[in-house]
């Protein structure tokens, strides 16, 4: 099953069973998202963890009616975390979002491998879908949140974290562009020397069910006309790209953050990949109509897993 755009997305999830577990739920912007995220009709209920006297009044303010939620009283950030996995595995939930807590308690709850979210060896990403009115398909950023420095193995697995959702939201063989400064192979630049690596590995089987080009710039990767005025002759991603691969967190993360303000028309979601069920992991300036969409996102990848067994 495909979607062509998050008006799509919304009607396919809406009215689906989706309970949500939040850590830190004592905060605005989260309990803002589940209003909208419930009005829409994209979850069921859940459970709420943190300041409980908070979370009723703050959920007041938001408009946010509670009656479908279990709320559970926890002030200690590392153990909010640790029951919102725990709560994960016993079933009780079905995808994770982020509240009022640190990102690093957050990660190392659902990593500790007590939990068995995450298989052995696999790397955790973030994985941002955008919908602008610039560009004529959705295509995603990586890695915006979670990798600082990520080295030529921890860029082989954010693009088959990537490969591996953009496959279950119907995208059989997506196309790649590792983005770099230049587009050709420059020794002083290191982004180029793993681009032209990474392309080897899609055609060698080291990266699955992808096509992997680079070294591109962002103007090469996104158009197909730029690219020819740039010389760069041949390939399937220029105009076409389905993923684009940022060097390091700070090109990604500024990249991901300008997009988000600047571009027309624009509707995103955004999920930490490579674990075994979706987890969301929203930024607190990001809109709440964008940490719905990640709500209905996550809904989607659940349905297509079970669909999948």
């Amino acid at each position: 099953m495909k979607f062509k755009d998050f008006d799509e997305l919304m009607r396919l999830v809406r009215g689906k069973s989706n309970r949500i577990v939040v850590p830190g739920a004592h905060n605005p912007e989260a309990l803002e998202a589940i209003k909208i995220a419930d009005e829409d009709g994209l979850i069921s209920g859940g459970i709420l963890i943190g300041d409980t006297a908070m979370i009723k009044t703050l959920a007041a303010q938001a408009g946010l009616d509670l009656k479908k939620f279990e709320l559970v009283d926890c002030r200690d950030a590392a153990e909010t975390c640790r029951l919102a996995v725990s709560f994960i595995k016993e079933g009780r939930g079905d995808f994770l979002v982020k509240g009022q807590v640190d990102s690093s308690l957050y990660l190392k709850a659902i990593l500790n491998h007590e939990a068995r979210l995450v298989e052995p060896g696999a790397t955790l990403s973030h994985f941002v879908l955008f919908q602008t009115a610039h560009y004529h398909k959705l295509f995603v950023v990586s890695d915006a949140a979670i990798l600082i420095a990520p080295d030529l193995e921890h860029k082989r697995k954010i693009i088959q974290n990537s490969v591996n959702v953009m496959r279950v939201l119907g995208v059989d063989q997506p196309k790649v562009s590792v983005v770099c400064p230049v587009e050709k192979v420059n020794p002083k630049i290191q982004s180029t020397i793993d681009a032209a690596e990474l392309s080897k590995m899609s055609q060698d089987g080291r990266i699955r069910n992808a096509v992997v080009e680079g070294p591109y710039d962002i103007y090469i990767s996104l158009s197909r006309k730029l690219a020819d005025e740039k010389g760069v002759k041949g390939g399937v991603v220029p105009g076409e790209v389905d993923i684009m691969l940022l060097p390091d967190l700070d090109a990604a993360n500024a990249v991901y953050k300008s997009i988000t303000f600047f571009a027309e028309g624009l509707k995103s979601a955004a999920l930490v990949v490579g674990a075994d069920v979706p987890v969301i992991l929203p930024s607190r300036t990001d809109p709440p109509q964008t940490k719905a969409h990640s709500i209905a996102l996550a809904s989607f990848m659940k349905d297509q897993k079970q669909v999948a067994a």
